[in-house]
């Protein structure tokens, strides 16, 4: 059986072993941080309707209109607009608003820094 380690031991570790100071106060600050931004990504992720929202958006590689993207998902506007709340929230997308319409994308450097690899798994 392994020994249990914590999350806290391994950024520990790691971050003596990269020769960067950091009392215990800060790196437990940080990982606080960093553990709360990974359930806000996966809590805005436990949904089918915007599991479906990220992967239009990822297939179609370019921006979309929150319409179009709620079209493709087949969902009211009042319903595209609270899933892109969360999304946003969870910094899982960029937008722009041009006039009325507001544009998206996938920020993908969350993706990349929270979970690699899971775009090309849609």
């Amino acid at each position: 059986m392994l020994p249990e380690i914590s999350n806290s031991k391994i950024l520990k570790k790691h971050l003596t072993n990269n020769n960067e100071s950091c009392d215990n106060s800060s790196m437990d600050t940080k990982l606080q941080t960093t553990d709360e931004m990974r359930i806000k990504v996966l809590k805005a992720l436990a949904d089918s309707t915007r599991l479906k929202m990220i992967r239009v958006l990822y297939f179609n590689k370019n921006e979309m209109s929150c319409g179009e993207v709620g079209e493709k998902v087949i969902i009211s506007k009042p319903n595209t607009s609270y899933h892109f709340r969360i999304l946003s929230e969870a910094g899982l997308i960029k937008d722009r608003k041009i006039g009325q319409i507001r544009y998206v994308s996938i920020n993908k450097e969350i993706f990349d820094t929270y979970l690699p690899g899971f775009l090309e798994t849609l």
